[in-house]
């Protein structure tokens, strides 16, 4: 019997410039969807698990479109909420080298930022769920997300469900200030965190030492103590960070560590892949849904941080914002260790 797994959060419609184009040089963009929480549903989807994304969407077609799209991967829509007039929108263009890539957002009274309590019955929505996946992006969108989100958590908790939140700090939508006065109550939920390189010092306040991400350096033992800090301060199941050593637009190293109650009672560093990136966003979450399906199948909790380390490093080689990989191609990559050869 599948797992019947949880995400709540904003799908939007993404515009990216056709290639490695700039904003000023578009004539055109290529359209898709996508969105920290959609993009985790729809991994785990493909890994067959029950997926559901609560969001709230307009009864027009670009809301119909958002929703087709999630059917397409199998992500169940019950408990999508229609209404409201608008759906966020983000730009993308994608850089190269030395050029960074630029996101742009449009995304002010969306239908799901406009959302009010009471609009999703969360004790049906977790009836049976083993996990609830949310991140830092939903609080973000203003009072009414964070209300609902507040909702949802104190729900799933009731229920015994586990909580997860990959912290995933945008600088565009708030200040660290208000990151840390809406994030830090609400990590009394959440029994696995996930965090990159920043997000545990933007949204927690607490900073890895001796780290320049941006110039491809990484020191273990600041990040270790990190999630240690973190563990001991928010009393979690289990901490991981994924870590990207950015050494251009176009290639970067990626792997993670975890620590937890069980098999990793010390931070347990994984494989690190060298990657040259087809498109980076997403990665995120495609860690975290990598996670989640090793913590809910795995027989250790090192085999759930290699299995999510290699779904991610997949992800960076596909367009748009989903994760379209299956448990097979992923378990093929931590066997063969990446050589790319052509499958015949």
């Amino acid at each position: 019997m599948s797992k019947k797994v949880v995400t709540f959060g904003e799908i939007m419609l993404r515009l990216s410039t056709p290639g490695y184009t700039r904003f000023v040089q578009a004539q055109n963009f290529d359209v898709t969807f996508g969105g920290g929480e959609a993009n985790v549903a729809v991994s785990l989807s493909n890994y067959g698990f029950e997926s559901y994304f609560v969001t709230k969407l307009p009864k027009h077609e670009i809301g119909q479109s958002a929703v087709n799209h999630l059917r397409r991967f199998g992500v169940k829509d019950d408990y999508i909420v229609r209404g409201g007039d608008r759906i966020g929108i983000y730009f993308l263009e994608t850089g190269a080298s030395q050029r960074a890539s630029k996101v742009i957002y449009d995304r002010a009274n969306s239908a799901v930022a406009l959302m009010k309590k009471g609009e999703v019955d969360w004790k049906k929505v977790f009836e049976n769920a083993a996990w609830f996946h949310w991140t830092g992006i939903t609080p973000a969108l203003g009072k009414n997300a964070q209300e609902i989100l507040n909702e949802a958590c104190e729900t799933a908790k009731s229920m015994g469900v586990t909580v997860s939140c990959d912290l995933n700090f945008r600088a565009k939508m708030w200040t660290t200030e208000e990151a840390q006065a809406v994030m830090k109550p609400l990590m009394k939920y959440v029994d696995v965190c996930i965090a990159n390189e920043e997000d545990a010092e933007k949204s927690l306040g607490l900073k890895a030492d001796k780290t320049n991400v941006e110039a491809g350096k990484l020191d273990e033992e600041g990040y270790f103590n990190v999630a240690k800090k973190l563990k001991e301060t928010y009393g979690f199941q289990a901490v991981s960070i994924t870590l990207r050593e950015s050494y251009s637009a176009s290639r970067n190293g990626w792997s993670a560590l975890l620590l937890d109650d069980k098999d990793c009672k010390e931070p347990y560093r994984s494989r690190r892949y060298d990657i040259d990136i087809v498109d980076r966003v997403g990665g995120g979450d495609s860690f975290a849904s990598g996670l989640i399906y090793g913590l809910l199948t795995k027989e250790n909790s090192k085999e759930a941080l290699e299995f999510a380390v290699a779904a991610s490093c997949l992800k960076h080689t596909i367009p748009g914002d989903f994760n379209l990989v299956s448990v097979d191609e992923v378990e093929k990559l931590i066997k063969s260790g990446g050589s790319g050869r052509v499958e015949r």
